[in-house]
Parts: C-alpha cells; sequence; structure tokens
C-alpha cells in the first residue's frame, strides 16, 4: 500500500510527533511505501507581519497550501490520506484533496482541537466543556482559551466555526481515529456518527522490557503545567513521610514547585528535570509505581502505557481517558482528580502493600501486550485503512472534476 501521512509539527516537539514518526516506521517495517507532507511552525518566525495577519485566514482555509497538496497527491498517487495534525499552516482544506482524487482519507485525533480552542477540554484549573457542541466556539473566545489571549484564540474560534458549519469533517473525513472509548465518546457528544469513528491507542516500541527490579520510589514524568496536577502531587506528599518521589521535566511551574517544596521541606521529593530519554526509561523501569495526578482529559496518556510495558503499576487520576486504561485493583489506583488527600492516601496503600502493587505491575505488564504493542497497532491501523477504502470504492471514480473542485 503506499500512504501519505500529512502532518504540521510544532514548535515544541511534543508526543504527536513521536506517534508520527513510530507509524511511520511501523508501516514501512510491513513493506508499505510511506511518503510524507508535512510543515513545521518553525516557518512562522520568519513570517513578515503581512504574513503573519494572514495566518489569520490561513488557519481557517488555506488555499495556497491546499492547491500544493492537491498537485502534490496528484503526483504521487497514493492509496491513503492519512492525516495527524492540520493546525494552523496545513489547515482542514486539504481534506478536500481526497475527496477531489476520491482518496480515502483518515485522520488521528491527537488532542480535542476539533472541539476545544485549546484542544484540552481546560480552563481556569478545571475541566471545561462549554465550546462543546456549539456552532460558534463564544466560550472559548470569551475566556481567550488559546494561549490565553482572545486575540490568538479569534482564527481558533473561526476555523472551528467555519469547519462546523460546512461539516468538514463529517463529509471530507472517512475514517477518525480516536485514542481512547473516552475520546469516541466525546466526538459523538460533539455529532460525529459513531460509525466513522474508530478506536486505536498509541503503542510503545521498541518494547523497553519487564523488569522484577523495583527500589522504594515513586516517579511522575510529564510537564510541570497546571494541568498535570503537579500542585496536588506536591500537596499530597505533604501527607507522605520519607516515602521518594522522583519528579522528571520541565515547565512553567518548575520554580513554583521547587520553592514550595522547599519551605515545606519535603525532603523526600527530588526535581531531576529533563533527561535523556534512556535514562527516563531505566528510572521508570526501577520505580515501584508511577503517577499520573492530570486535571485535564488526557487525550491518551502514552507514559502509563510505557509504564504497563516495564511492568510498572499507575495512580492514576480517575478522569478521562486514564479511568480506562488504568483499571482500579489490577493494573493500578485511581483518585479523585485534585483531591491531595486521596492522592496521599492511594500513595500510602501502595507504599505499605508492596507485593500487591508488584502484582498490579505483572498485570500492567499483560495489559501492553495485549493491546499497546506495534504488532497489536498495525492489525487495527491496517483494519482502519481497509475500512476507509471501502467507503470510498462507493464513490464513483471519476464523478467529480477534480481541476475544478480544487479551485472552489
Amino acid at each position: 500500500m503506499r500512504i501519505l501521512l500529512i502532518h504540521n509539527f510544532y514548535q515544541q516537539p511534543g508526543g504527536e510527533d513521536g506517534v508520527f514518526r513510530n507509524e511511520k516506521a511501523l508501516l514501512q517495517s510491513h513493506g508499505h511505501e510511506v511518503l510524507e507532507f508535512t510543515r513545521h511552525n518553525d516557518e512562522i518566525r520568519g513570517y513578515s507581519p503581512l504574513q503573519k495577519l494572514k495566518l489569520f485566514v490561513d488557519t481557517s482555509y488555506n488555499a495556497r497550501l491546499k492547491k500544493e497538496f492537491y498537485e502534490f497527491v496528484k503526483r504521487e498517487r497514493p492509496d491513503i490520506l492519512h492525516f495527524h495534525n492540520t493546525f494552523p499552516l496545513i489547515s482542514p482544506a486539504a481534506y478536500s484533496v481526497g475527496k477531489a482524487l476520491n482518496i480515502p482519507v483518515v485522520q488521528t485525533l491527537h488532542n480535542y482541537r476539533f472541539l476545544c480552542a485549546n484542544a484540552l477540554f481546560y480552563r481556569d484549573g478545571r475541566v471545561c466543556e462549554d465550546c462543546l457542541g456549539k456552532a460558534f466556539p463564544w466560550p472559548g473566545l470569551l475566556h481567550g482559551c488559546y494561549r490565553n489571549s482572545r486575540l490568538q484564540t479569534l482564527p481558533v474560534s473561526l476555523m472551528q466555526a467555519l469547519h462546523r458549519a460546512r461539516k468538514t469533517w463529517q463529509l471530507q473525513i472517512d475514517a477518525l481515529i480516536a485514542l481512547t472509548e473516552f475520546g469516541k465518546q466525546k466526538l459523538v457528544q460533539a455529532g460525529f456518527s459513531p460509525e466513522q469513528v474508530f478506536v486505536k491507542p498509541n503503542f510503545v516500541d521498541p518494547d523497553p522490557g519487564f523488569s522484577a527490579e523495583r527500589e522504594n520510589y515513586f516517579i511522575f514524568m510529564g510537564r510541570l503545567s497546571p494541568e498535570k496536577g503537579v500542585n496536588t502531587l506536591l500537596r499530597a506528599w505533604e501527607r507522605l513521610e520519607n516515602i521518594p518521589l522522583k519528579i522528571i521535566g520541565e515547565g512553567p511551574l518548575q520554580a513554583g514547585l521547587q520553592n514550595f517544596s522547599a519551605e515545606r521541606a519535603l525532603k523526600s521529593v527530588e526535581f531531576l528535570g529533563r533527561l535523556p530519554r534512556p535514562e527516563v526509561l531505566s528510572r521508570l523501569r526501577r520505580a515501584a509505581c508511577l503517577l499520573l495526578p492530570s486535571e485535564c482529559y488526557e487525550t491518551f496518556g502514552l507514559v502509563a502505557v510505557e509504564a504497563f510495558a516495564c511492568g510498572v503499576p499507575v495512580i492514576a487520576s480517575r478522569l478521562g481517558a486514564m479511568a480506562e486504561i488504568v483499571q482500579e485493583g489490577r493494573s493500578g489506583l485511581l483518585f479523585t482528580p485534585g483531591d491531595a488527600q486521596d492522592l496521599a492516601e492511594k500513595v500510602r496503600r501502595a507504599w505499605e502493600n508492596r507485593d500487591r502493587m508488584q502484582q498490579m505491575g505483572r498485570n500492567a505488564r499483560a495489559e501492553y501486550e495485549t493491546k499497546y504493542t506495534a504488532a497489536r497497532n498495525y492489525e487495527l491501523l491496517l483494519a482502519i485503512y481497509e475500512k476507509a477504502i471501502a467507503v470510498k470504492s462507493k464513490i464513483e471514480a471519476g464523478s467529480r472534476n477534480p481541476d475544478k473542485f480544487i479551485g472552489m
């Protein structure tokens, strides 16, 4: 199969970029020919003031790039167009190329950008669904949910409103990939057909391997930002004496968290900052438990699956995808989001029942082997491609004039 992957890279590398590269390698390892059409937000740094102004319109509908994409697809003639991210340079205008050339279109939803301006369903320290299902997402604009700026939120809100009105995502995408059943249900709540949405999680490859060697510390790995629940994590640790906690990551709350830890004399808390990938995995493999105190809807939580692969149980907030991935009492424990007391109680329970937690770690490894390996992911992805092709094959070839369509 000849597959074209489409992705708009962000300025700050993130999980989406890693998934894009991993799926490309996965497809190539099974003999598929994989092409790329990409843009990078670093381009914006070189924009003139006029170009930046034009980006307000292009975020919704980039006609120039749509034509470039059309010519590329027409020349290469892939069997599948698989989009990962179109925001903000590629824009949803590119989907129409698949319809014009009768090529199936698949879109992986790495976040909630279709439904929420900041893509997190999170505002003012709490979960927020105020824009879900609205024709025009005015609450997001009112609160400046994208980068805390009404001006920067405006093009995002206009993009959402335009393509909701045109039903772009429903009519021009043959298969939407949600990472969890929870994510699928959010799309259905927003008006998408359940038959259009398929659930395929991310995967961990290469397999870091199960480790039975455990040291007596808990670990947090992630961005030190409000939605990740790190404030709750440290408030929980005020109630926990002599239980080691290692925090790996950087972010806007880093200095404040370190100051809080020093002021409260949390001597068992260690901030390790950003570490090389091999060292991160090494520390994860030896941890007694991974902590995921997120207070927003994580779209997936790849770090949880990495822990599962290592045989490390997870204590996570009972929220969104995490409550779906972590099975209470089997692969980890769940606590009430934002509740430091509840988190502290679950940590203490894990600390005092290490044999039980080791069994949960073995269960977590079994979950990884069943659901989150590269081999299983390839089966799911190929099935989605085949379904998209079957849907598209019902459209009679040549029923449209492509060159006229692309000019619309």
